[in-house]
């Protein structure tokens, strides 16, 4: 391919290059790997599909060339154009030297242009491509003295792999490129390709300024054993050096090697456009370089569903040669593990999926009965209500919603008093109401309380303002006073067993576990949970809608109820549509997850809503209002029941009807 051809090719291809991140509308930065993290936030992001901009400012409207030259530390266009070329498999033509002067003329193109075609005369063709080298007979002379070397033997390779991958030896070997008064060297030849191959000093002792040249390549690079991928007929270690993979195959295992670290990219490449046959072992060296390439090389693997396991064949050992020569029979035996892994895997897999047969949880479930005797339902501390949910709150997650200003979180809360009131723990996710807010609503409740036990007129009860704002205390009665601190000392005879954590849309599902989690391991006690309210709980990513954000949440309420065996009440918002008519399961805001999700759904109505003649604002009037709750899912038990209530809502309270 001409280079002004794999130049368009690879500019409008970035994307068979960079890495979508976590969220999905950006891409990983190939620099500071920005996007690459748990939520994926930032990357890198483009307009018009060609030009790149890193937000921790790598780089600013670059394309593909230019953010590959910088990834490599490339300085000139060509040398980014090649290493482009290489990294995208494209065979280019090679940058001839130029014999032409800059004229005037072309000193106003762009710098990059100017280099990259100030050697060409355009009038006349490109030139052709350049076929890769083949060493096919150098490879054959080479194996021919093999035998005039140990350096196989002393590296612990056996004779299969010398003569399967025709290793060979040249006593007075010299680079290609390399100028004739360069010293040669005796060398151990691998070949990668049959136009490529490493050349290893066999020398038992190399002068210390020469062990940098002591492992020389030569061509392109290769995977090498790449055609194992689709021929192995078993699991394939994949290792960094050549010759780790030959000391794999030397004790019985099948190899392929990536050649270095630097090349995890290009693998990855090759696996998108072909998935291997068999599942892969990384079995990089144990070392910094090769813990890290690891990682990347698993984590690309995961993108591209291809089974891989991460297995310690070498023990204490840097690599698999430096494993063989040290314990042969140990790695023999690893690797023998190793490539048993997946008939092992096929067996704890059938394993595991057999003990999801009902057998295996019966006697469990037995057990659960028993438990049941000491673990009864929570009453609500509403006997209508409490019916209504066949004896009370169990383990699950109940949704309770209703229209605004239809006192949802007022009902729920109380019911966590009254919870508390009888001894049990419940814990407060308020994401709206302040702590000093939700405590004022309930010592609000107390007097109200304490004026309908006596038949006293309803108007002394005081409101939450009337209570927290103590301006007003110089002019209460001494019998005002009294009645507030009467409220506050029945209210602190249970708030030890209220657990109020704020939130400003700043927790979510996993803040909620982790709430729930550490009171039952502080106290030993399971608590009902209640959050207020569902749809501003923290989203799990920026980027989820609305209805992604509560289905997620929705799901997570769930297992986190599930897991903790706990019983947890999570209060939603209404659709504005559904304000005039009568409550069912579709006048949930985001109704998917809250649907099918919830194990009991309550709705909290006017009573009269959605009967003829019904006016929401006369309604509200009254006091106290008359408001229905609605049983419209039971999961374990009977739907439709209706539980009537009085509603004081100056005093936060709620009380049942006759």
């Amino acid at each position: 391919m001409d280079r002004d051809s794999a130049k368009q090719y690879i500019i409008t291809h970035p994307t068979d290059y960079l890495t979508k991140d976590k969220g999905g509308k950006g891409f990983i930065c190939p620099i500071c790997h920005d996007g690459d993290g748990p939520h994926g936030k930032n990357g890198i992001t483009t307009t018009d599909g060609i030009h790149f901009t890193c937000w921790k400012n790598c780089f600013t409207s670059a394309d593909i060339i230019d953010i590959i030259g910088q990834q490599y530390g490339l300085s000139t266009f060509p040398e980014k154009l090649d290493k482009a070329a290489e990294l995208y498999r494209l065979p280019i033509d090679p940058l001839l030297p130029s014999r032409h002067k800059t004229t005037a003329a072309n000193q106003n193109q762009p710098t990059t242009e100017r280099k990259e075609h100030a050697h060409m005369n355009m009038n006349t063709p490109a030139p052709a491509q350049q076929p890769e080298a083949d060493f096919t007979s150098f490879f054959k002379e080479a194996h021919q003295h093999i035998k005039e070397t140990d350096y196989a033997q002393r590296r612990g390779l056996s004779d299969e792999v010398v003569e399967r991958f025709l290793l060979g030896y040249v006593a007075d070997w010299r680079h290609p490129k390399a100028p004739e008064h360069v010293a040669t060297t005796p060398r151990f030849i691998i070949p990668t390709s049959r136009g490529s191959y490493l050349a290893r000093d066999t020398r038992e002792t190399i002068p210390e300024d020469q062990k940098q040249y002591s492992k020389s390549k030569v061509g392109k690079v290769h995977i090498f054993n790449e055609k194992a991928l689709q021929q192995a007929e078993k699991p394939i270690v994949i290792t960094e050096g050549e010759i780790d993979a030959l000391s794999i195959m030397s004790v019985g295992g099948e190899a392929v090697a990536l050649g270095s670290v630097s090349s995890v990219r290009n693998f990855l490449r090759l696996l998108g456009m072909k998935k291997p046959v068999k599942p892969l072992i990384l079995g990089l060296d144990n070392d910094q370089a090769g813990t890290k390439a690891a990682d990347e090389l698993a984590k690309g693997l995961e993108e591209l569903e291809i089974t891989f396991y991460r297995l310690n064949l070498y023990g204490s050992a840097k690599d698999a040669n430096e494993a063989l020569m040290a314990n042969r029979e140990a790695l023999r035996a690893a690797v023998e593990d190793a490539s048993n892994i997946e008939e092992e895997a096929e067996e704890a897999e059938r394993e595991a999926y057999l003990a999801t047969s009902a057998a295996n949880y019966l006697q469990s479930f037995i057990d659960g009965i028993t438990d049941s005797v000491n673990t009864p339902s929570v009453g609500t501390g509403f006997s209508g209500l409490d019916h209504a949910l066949d004896g009370g709150l169990y383990e699950g997650l109940y949704i309770a919603g209703g229209i605004s200003s239809i006192g949802k979180t007022t009902f729920i809360t109380q019911v966590g008093d009254q919870i508390a009131q009888a001894g049990g723990d419940v814990i407060i996710i308020s994401l709206e109401m302040a702590r000093a807010e939700l405590i004022s609503k309930s010592i609000s409740r107390h007097t109200i309380i304490n004026m309908l036990a006596k038949g006293a007129d309803t108007r002394a009860a005081k409101t939450a303002r009337g209570i927290t704002d103590g301006k007003r205390y110089q002019n209460y009665s001494r019998a005002e006073r009294d009645l507030i601190q009467q409220a506050i000392a029945e209210y602190s005879s249970y708030a030890e067993h209220i657990f109020i954590h704020e939130g400003v849309g700043n927790i979510g599902a996993d803040q909620i576990r982790e709430i729930v989690e550490k009171h039952i391991r502080f106290t030993g006690r399971r608590p009902v949970v209640i959050v207020d309210y569902l749809q501003i709980m923290s989203p799990y990513s920026d980027r989820a809608t609305d209805k992604q954000a509560t289905d997620h949440n929705v799901m997570e309420l769930k297992r986190i109820s599930r897991d903790n065996k706990v019983a947890m009440i999570a209060i939603s918002s209404f659709n504005r549509d559904n304000y005039k008519t009568t409550v069912s399961m579709e006048s949930f805001k985001e109704s998917g997850a809250v649907e099918y999700s919830s194990d009991v759904l309550l709705g909290l109505q006017l009573r009269g809503a959605g009967e003829k003649g019904f006016d929401a604002t006369e309604e509200k009037k009254k006091n106290p209002r008359n408001v229905e709750l609605i049983v419209l899912k039971n999961r374990n038990g009977s739907v439709g029941n209706k539980v009537c209530f009085q509603y004081y809502p100056m005093f936060n309270y709620f009380r049942e009807a006759e």
